[in-house]
């Protein structure tokens, strides 16, 4: 007889068995299979196991979602005989019978059923994507630091943003990138990092810009403390002079959602910034001590909404001042793969996400343990249950202001990696790549944009040519474009790029061009005692012949070699980073570090308005033009 907990298991998506990037394969633990079932909300023992799976036999006879192409007439065959009712995503309602239901629009909707049949009927979601999104033209952009890019000491604001992008928009750049934008911890000078968000449908109040905030004292480095401080207090003067009348407006029209949100920001203002520290009574949202201390605080909870209003209205002034300046793009912007476990979103949404694990990879040659990233995963039963609409949301304010948005680790569309926090090994949950995926198109298709996956890593056999099937663009970092198999170094050239990809040299996480040249991570590994001072001798050897090999390869040591031979790729879009335009040796974030290295700290120090004067830029935008982008 068969554990009812293994049938669970396969049944959650569980992968009984996965090979790690070093060729080893890991089969999935008694142990490792009951820590994840918990984090799905399955008590322990056979017995909850039994009754989950009693529960999801007993479903109707629809699918609980059914991908469709939009605009095409439509049959589901599980209507075959039955009458039921269509919930178009606008309200709008139909009803009928049989398995024709005829052509919907783009967009998520419900269909339910009777029980004519005596089988107690049901409902499905119906994903209506376009097959395919539009290519793009050949374009190149520029990826910057918004936090750094302040000229005078302050944080980077979304004022500063739009002054960069008409400056590289008029200087013949495409598109301007930069990390998440995601609402994070304004209270917690620490959580610095963009990429472990508190709300990835919500957006940063802390780039606002504020009048009359004092000048920050003038460093190569940020500091996190002063300037948050400094320009909280003087967008809260800002606020109590009397917001704008079309922000009530506003505020009224977003909803429950954003009452929620500034719920949170307000309560985190009061007893700190991780929820999982508060009393007890406001861990629940609409639990009688939150909604009475909404009841007592509203002015706080309309700072916050007014933040909102102020970073929406600020980053969409930041669009249109790309677009003016003549990008085809506009932002380029980035959504981050998780939410931090202890952020608004878990809080708003805690049946979304799975407790007691994270995100994270698997052993690879770089981290023998594997990693956890201290993220919360997405339970997709629950995604599911809810039509996806959760992931709509979440791409919907990414690609409000943006024409170009890139998904971070799309592998965790196909597959996440769990790892439990109590030190069990993890193992990989699949996802449902079909729904996600079309879900993606429906919003892309909506914003009239284009969408770049991170397909870097571990990459699940399928996954690529799911994305190009999708018209979702991969990403390729020449830092990796080897033939690994091969006896030498040997790195690929230019024609031996993939057409369907964005195209850079490296990445935040990565060296830059003059840094990666001198082995300047290696040096940082070595201060910080990752390896000792022979491993390091060894890595710096083999990096000077790597860069020896690369540079051969591009023709060339100089940053406009590296950008002609980036031009010349087939890949439909390229991203210049500004530190190898300014030839700065300092990455911006190294992984595996926190406070021991100055991640996500780093200024650029001049003027946003004049980075399209750079010379390397101009010349780096002759290249582009000659390349046909």
């Amino acid at each position: 007889m068969s554990d009812p907990r293994d049938d669970l298991a396969e049944a959650a998506g569980l992968l009984p068995r996965y090979t790690d990037a070093t060729g080893r394969e890991h089969v999935l633990s008694p142990e490792s299979r009951d820590a994840i079932l918990a984090a799905m909300g399955v008590g322990p023992g056979r017995a909850a196991a039994e009754d989950r799976l009693t529960e999801i036999g007993g479903a109707g006879p629809l699918p609980v979602w059914q991908v469709v192409e939009a605009a095409a007439d439509l049959r589901v065959e599980a209507l075959d005989g039955r009458e039921w009712r269509l919930t178009l995503e606008d309200g709008t309602e139909r009803a009928g019978s049989g398995a024709g239901i005829g052509a919907l629009p783009v967009g998520i909707h419900r269909v339910e059923t009777g029980d004519a049949n005596g089988d107690g009927g049901g409902g499905a979601w119906l994903l209506s994507a376009p097959r395919r999104l539009a290519e793009p033209p050949r374009a190149w952009g520029v990826t910057l630091p918004l936090y750094g890019l302040s000229p005078d000491g302050r944080l980077g604001t979304y004022a500063d943003l739009a002054a960069a992008a008409e400056s590289l928009g008029r200087a013949g750049a495409d598109f301007v990138g930069v990390n998440p934008v995601h609402a994070g911890f304004p209270t917690d000078p620490g959580a610095a990092s963009p990429y472990s968000p508190a709300h990835r449908g919500r957006l940063a109040g802390v780039h606002v810009a504020a009048e009359g905030e004092a000048p920050a004292p003038d460093s190569t480095l940020l500091d996190y403390g002063a300037a948050l401080d400094g320009r909280m207090a003087a967008l809260r003067a800002q606020f109590a002079a009397g917001p704008d009348p079309a922000f009530r407006d506003w505020r009224d029209a977003a909803g429950d959602s954003l009452w929620r949100f500034a719920l949170h920001q307000a309560l985190s203002e009061r007893f700190g910034a991780f929820w999982p520290d508060w009393p007890e009574a406001y861990h629940d949202p609409r639990g009688a001590a939150a909604r009475d201390f909404a009841g007592e605080n509203e002015e706080a909870l309309d700072f916050h909404a007014w933040l909102q209003w102020r970073a929406d209205r600020d980053l969409a002034a930041a669009q249109e001042a790309a677009l003016e300046a003549g990008m085809r793009f506009g932002l380029y912007l980035d959504l981050a793969v998780g939410t931090h476990p202890a952020g608004a979103e878990t809080w708003g949404q805690p049946d979304l996400f799975a407790r007691g694990v994270s995100l994270g990879a698997p052993p690879d040659a770089f981290s023998a343990a594997g990693q956890s990233w201290g993220l919360a995963p997405l339970r997709p039963d629950t995604l599911a249950a809810e039509g996806f609409r959760p992931l709509a949301r979440i791409l919907r304010s990414a690609l409000g202001h943006a024409r170009l948005l890139r998904i971070d680790h799309i592998l965790g569309f196909d597959r996440a990696f769990w790892v439990p926090d109590d030190g069990t090994p993890g193992a990989y949950v699949a996802m449902p790549r079909e729904a996600m995926l079309a879900v993606v198109r429906i919003e892309a298709a909506r914003a009239g944009a284009t969408v770049v996956g991170e397909d870097l890593g571990n990459i699940p056999e399928g996954l690529r040519d799911a994305l190009e099937e999708s018209g979702i663009l991969g990403c390729r970092v020449a830092q990796f474009e080897r033939i690994w198999d091969a006896a030498e170094i040997t790195f690929r050239p230019a024609d031996d790029y993939a057409a369907a990809a964005l195209t850079s040299f490296g990445t935040h996480d990565l060296p830059t061009w003059e840094g990666w040249k001198a082995g300047r991570d290696l040096d940082w590994r070595r201060d910080l005692g990752h390896i000792d001072a022979d491993a390091h001798r060894e890595a710096l050897a083999e990096r000077r012949e790597t860069v020896r090999v690369f540079c051969e390869t591009i023709g060339g040591a100089g940053v406009d070699d590296l950008h002609r031979f980036l031009g010349a790729t087939p890949s439909r879009l390229v991203a210049c980073q500004i530190e190898d335009l300014m030839g700065r040796v300092e990455q911006p974030n190294l992984p595996g570090t926190v406070h021991d290295h100055p991640n996500w700290r780093r200024r650029l120090g001049v003027a946003p308005d004049t980075l399209g004067q750079l010379d390397a830029l101009a010349r780096t935008a002759i290249i582009m033009a000659q390349a046909d982008r």
